[in-house]
């Protein structure tokens, strides 16, 4: 059953969240349309160009993403301390560069220099353009939205683009996180586009692959090509390489790394039973059983529905939730058998 978004999202269980956005019909995001001919791989970068620009204005930081042929996925923190440290001028010039305000917030910016009853009117709006710019509904609009518009007016033609609301699920803890973002950064080699990590594009994984080679390249000529796509690429969220951190994701990035290519080798159809006993330290260290995690990555959304965790992570949010039950349950105890 449908739940309202307020009901899913919930900053007193997680403030990370997996959504995905999905094309109407057979309308392409990019890819070749194999009904027309026509190449649509170029929007790809839209999405990436977009994230990059949201994630630089809103208080909300991207942990991974990947952008497919109809659809394309995102891993979100929603970061209210940042909001709530911002001054009212931040505020302010943060959502202009996304909307045109209030007029009396575009007086204000021109000159300060109002009445106190001016300067309250705009006290009202900054906090709301605040929460806003905290809010993942908000930050989803901005990007399917633009995406529709360029989409549409590039086609032609008017009418919807999303197949409707995004999807979202809470990421309830560090296994979760971790898990979901390992399926979302293979979803191009599940899927025949890439047969490696570091050639699929459009993806965070690449991009840390790719950040990761220029710190180490000392040919100027890669160093200056890295810097140039900094400016349309997002921001990613760093890894803070232990557990339990607020400084970044719960582990190290050569963990996470070796994590992502451990299970893309092991859900290779053709090395299903060649998996060799060592595992990556992330799985022991976040107490994961390894054939449930393979079945997650190729089953994830038959498994869970609206939020990913712990046996009483789940318990609780539905108890937050106001609900008897969420499903999931029973995939969680597969999944983490060790996590209480």
């Amino acid at each position: 059953m449908t739940l309202p978004r307020s009901s899913l999202v919930s900053l007193a269980s997680t403030s990370y969240y997996h959504c995905v956005g999905r094309c109407v019909r057979r309308a392409f995001l990019c890819g070749v349309d194999q009904y027309s001919g026509r190449s649509f791989e170029h929007r790809r970068g839209w999405i990436v160009e977009r994230l990059a620009e949201l994630s630089a204005v809103f208080a909300i930081d991207v942990a991974a993403y990947a952008v497919m042929s109809n659809h394309y996925h995102v891993i979100l923190k929603i970061n209210t301390d940042q909001a709530t440290a911002w001054s009212m001028d931040q505020v302010l010039r943060r959502w202009c560069l996304l909307f045109c305000g209030h007029p009396m917030v575009q007086r204000y910016l021109a000159n300060p220099a109002m009445s106190s009853a001016e300067l309250e009117k705009v006290a009202e709006f900054v906090e709301l353009y605040r929460t806003r710019l905290a809010d993942l509904s908000w930050f989803m609009r901005c990007l399917n939205e633009s995406i529709a518009r360029m989409a549409n007016e590039e086609d032609g033609c008017t009418g919807r683009f999303w197949e409707g609301r995004f999807k979202s699920q809470a990421l309830l803890d560090e296994a979760a996180l971790i898990a979901c973002m390992a399926y979302v950064d293979l979803n191009p080699i599940r899927a025949g586009m890439a047969k490696t990590p570091e050639t699929s594009d459009y993806t965070s994984i690449q991009q840390r692959i790719n950040a990761a080679t220029a710190r180490k390249d000392t040919d100027t000529t890669a160093a200056a090509k890295t810097e140039s796509l900094s400016t349309v690429i997002p921001r990613l969220m760093g890894f803070a390489g232990k557990l339990d951190s607020d400084e970044g994701l719960p582990c190290a990035l050569g963990d996470y790394l070796e994590l992502v290519d451990w299970s893309g080798r092991a859900i290779h159809p053709h090395k299903r039973g060649k998996i060799a006993d060592h595992q990556p330290k992330i799985l022991q260290r976040l107490q994961m059983e390894p054939a449930e995690l393979l079945r997650y990555l190729g089953h994830k959304n038959d498994r869970f529905h609206h939020v990913i965790g712990s046996k009483s992570a789940i318990r609780d949010a539905a108890e937050r939730f106001g609900k008897r039950f969420l499903q999931g349950i029973a995939a969680a105890d597969r999944l983490f058998p060790q996590r209480i």
